[in-house]
């Protein structure tokens, strides 16, 4: 006879039917993982971007030797933001020139360096003078040699006057305008005491402004008892004293002594057309515009014997 009721309990393992449990297989994508085969990287080395700021600082006509904030905003962003820097070095050997220029650019340094969080050095050639200056306090330490000129920290105005030159050969200057200051400061009149007061008028609100970059950014490192805001300049030394600068140094070592004797300089610099590399300027630019560029420039470097 067939019994009824329960059967026999299943053994450790079984499920009702007797049947054993299946395995839980994971699904797979089919991809192999190859990672166990790649040996691991080795510690990539530091690299500082290398910035060589050289010449006077002005807007100048497109291929044009200079400074200024349109040429150098595309070598800047690619310095501060390509392959992840250790910092940024500045290498300046600049006179100075505009000083709106000179703002612009220094504003930029340190946007981007506050953007990437990327430390900023500047590095002293033979003069960063005004501007030059101006360039140098968006760094966060200044390195100069020993004989480097530093600081004029001024703002001037300088021209020529041709009174008389045009009425001794004859020459009729013919001027209309609108407005009573429209000819302010015309090379050839007289220079009067109201144009010279206006022209003071200007100047001081712009060296109010340099100045207060340069307490920004120096701060308690500036000599307390010091007028440093005549326009005067220091050589290296004189410069440390007073606080325009952190130490006497140079570039490759001081960056060595900073991220390594490994570290990696990777230079960064503006384009030249290919007229300039071969020292045709006026063919590329015009005889009279290089000429006039090339007479200004040389004209900065003179006042401080360079």
């Amino acid at each position: 006879m067939r019994q009824h009721g329960p059967g026999p309990a299943p053994a450790a393992g079984e499920n009702a039917r007797g049947d054993l449990p299946r395995r839980r297989v994971r699904p797979t994508s089919g991809v192999m993982d190859i990672r166990q085969f790649i040996p691991p990287f080795r510690k990539r080395l530091p690299r500082v971007a290398v910035v060589r700021l050289h010449g006077a600082i002005g807007a100048t006509r497109p291929g044009a030797a200079g400074l200024s904030d349109a040429a150098l905003a595309p070598l800047l962003e690619r310095a501060f933001r390509r392959g992840k820097p250790a910092a940024v070095a500045l290498v300046i050997n600049s006179p100075g020139g505009s000083p709106v220029q000179s703002s612009l650019i220094a504003a930029r340094i340190r946007r981007l360096a506050d953007e990437t969080k990327v430390p900023v050095h500047a590095f002293v050639e033979d003069i960063a003078a005004s501007g030059g200056y101006w360039l140098a306090s968006a760094a966060d330490d200044i390195w100069a040699d020993a004989t480097s000129l530093v600081g004029s920290i001024g703002v001037i105005s300088a021209g020529f006057g041709f009174a008389g030159l045009l009425e001794r050969h004859g020459v009729e200057r013919r001027v209309h305008t609108a407005g009573a200051s429209k000819s302010f400061m015309d090379p050839f009149r007289p220079e009067k005491p109201e144009d010279v007061a206006r022209l003071t008028a200007l100047l001081e609100p712009m060296h109010a402004v340099f100045k207060a970059q340069i307490v920004a950014r120096r701060g308690a490192k500036l000599a307390e008892g010091r007028d440093l805001f005549t326009g005067d300049i220091w050589i290296g030394a004189q410069a440390l004293e007073v606080g325009l600068i952190d130490g006497l140094a140079h570039m490759v070592p001081k960056l060595k002594e900073l991220y390594g004797d490994k570290v990696r300089l990777v230079p960064y610099g503006i384009r030249r057309s290919i007229w300039r590399r071969f020292g045709v300027a006026a063919a590329a630019d015009g005889a009279l515009g290089a000429a006039l560029d090339l007479a200004e420039e040389r004209a900065l470097w003179a006042r401080y014997g360079l």
